[in-house]
């Protein structure tokens, strides 16, 4: 017999993000993280190979932030060997390397939390994926939990959908989530559940202002620095503006340049500067995971230097070029009308593409994420502007993993999955 007690020491929580994991059992404050790529050691000097583990060795494969970076200078051809699994949330279905690497990461993650208790039954295990995610990644993601259920005594797993998480997490019954994550948006209509018909996704995110951030780092001379998606990180969270209105916030910055120059330190020998005439670039940084639609991001764009287009997943587009504030709104009128204002009452927002703020002696031109969402709402639909609440998650990269522990404790675990309805629990035991 699982208890209540039992569930709120043994459920466990997975987020599997574009570009972080973030995990850990129900007990913890906030989970922990590691980045959703592996490292795969191949053509590996002899002089190498002599210095790894064997164990590490005959898997070919590490993942966790701290070992990849240890082998990273050891692999020859690192463009080919360092693999990101997730595009868009979605892992390709015959991508081999991507489903190695996830269930590196499953392994990887269960192995940080060993338990001795001679009470335990294993695991209840809460995933969480893209809205997007087709059938087959949820069928994946069972078999790499079953294949992994006897080394780390898994008792049951269930997979819900990232913006559900969110609601879950805020405990709102009916709201709009909007998710933005590294890799794309999810605009999701919440009624106790998730609205399918409602969703609508954008292929832009975290990953479209790196994109944005390294053209203007080679701009200013930066090219080495440009090469790394860690560095190209650190720049964007540090120097990203998100602006009030772009096209005033570009003339002010250009008329008194000063007031926007900044520095950046990436390591004891390497800091980034934003001297005078590149200030104002700040502002396309932010701007671009709202609305790409602007001249000056859009030249970028002409010149082959940045890709933002429409993608298909399945029967799912997702959306380059649409703004934000068009998509809640595209969003909202494919729910049923009779509930529109309720599920309305109330935009949350999520996910680290929305941790932006007004740094202080800027705020007359930039904004933080909820405030530039009021503003693109005024602008294209004053009486909904008017009616919703915005607001942004109190931890928004942690509110999809505290959502899905929430999930996992209060799912009764007599509910067995089902594929249709996409809900309830997979005993991988039972079908070893």
């Amino acid at each position: 017999m699982i208890t209540d007690a039992y569930r709120l020491k043994y459920t466990f929580g997975v987020d599997y993000g574009t570009s972080y994991v973030k995990y850990g059992p129900i007990t913890l404050n906030e989970p922990r993280v590691v980045q959703t790529r592996g490292l795969f050691l191949r053509d590996l000097p002899e002089s190498v190979k002599m210095r790894i583990p064997p164990e590490i060795l005959s898997r070919g494969l590490v993942v966790g932030d701290e070992e990849v970076r240890k082998y990273l200078s050891s692999v020859r051809d690192v463009q080919r060997n360092l693999k990101y699994p997730l595009r868009d949330g979605i892992a390709r279905r015959d991508d081999e390397d991507a489903w190695r690497v996830l269930k590196e990461l499953a392994r990887y993650t269960l192995a940080q939390f060993p338990v001795s208790d001679p009470e335990f039954k294993g695991w209840i295990i809460s995933i969480a994926l893209s809205a997007l995610a087709p059938d087959y990644m949820y069928k994946s993601f069972f078999d790499i939990y079953t294949e992994l259920s006897n080394e780390y005594n898994i008792y049951a797993v269930t997979i819900l959908p990232q913006p559900l998480a969110v609601a879950i997490a805020e405990n709102a019954v009916n709201c709009i989530i909007v998710e933005g994550g590294h890799g794309n948006i999810q605009v999701a209509p919440i009624s106790f559940a998730l609205i399918r018909e409602g969703l609508v996704a954008l292929n832009r995110g975290g990953a479209e202002a790196n994109a944005i951030t390294r053209e203007i780092l080679r701009d200013m001379g930066y090219s080495d620095i440009a090469r790394e998606e860690y560095a190209v990180e650190v720049v964007k969270r540090a120097v990203g503006l998100v602006p009030r209105n772009l096209r005033e916030a570009i003339r002010v910055a250009k008329s008194n340049p000063d007031r926007f120059v900044t520095k950046v330190r990436l390591s004891p020998v390497v800091e980034v500067e934003f001297p005078r005439e590149y200030a104002w670039t700040r502002f396309l940084i932010g701007e671009i995971v709202f609305d790409p639609n602007h001249e000056e991001i859009k030249s970028y764009i002409e010149q082959s230097r940045l890709s933002i287009e429409n993608a298909v997943i399945g029967d799912v587009t997702l959306y380059g070029e649409m703004d934000i504030a068009t998509a809640i709104i595209t969003s909202l009128k494919n729910v049923s009308v009779e509930i529109q204002e309720r599920v309305a009452s109330q935009i949350i927002l999520s996910g680290g593409a929305f941790s932006w703020k007004a740094p202080a002696g800027l705020e007359d031109v930039a904004v933080d994420s909820v405030t530039r969402i009021r503003i693109a709402l005024e602008e294209k639909n004053p009486v909904l502007a008017s009616r919703v609440n915005v607001r942004l998650v109190s931890e928004p990269q942690y509110s999809v993993w505290r959502g899905a522990v929430i999930y996992g404790y209060a799912l009764p675990l007599s509910l067995e999955w089902s594929d249709s309805t996409k809900e309830g629990w997979y005993f991988p035991k039972k079908n070893i």
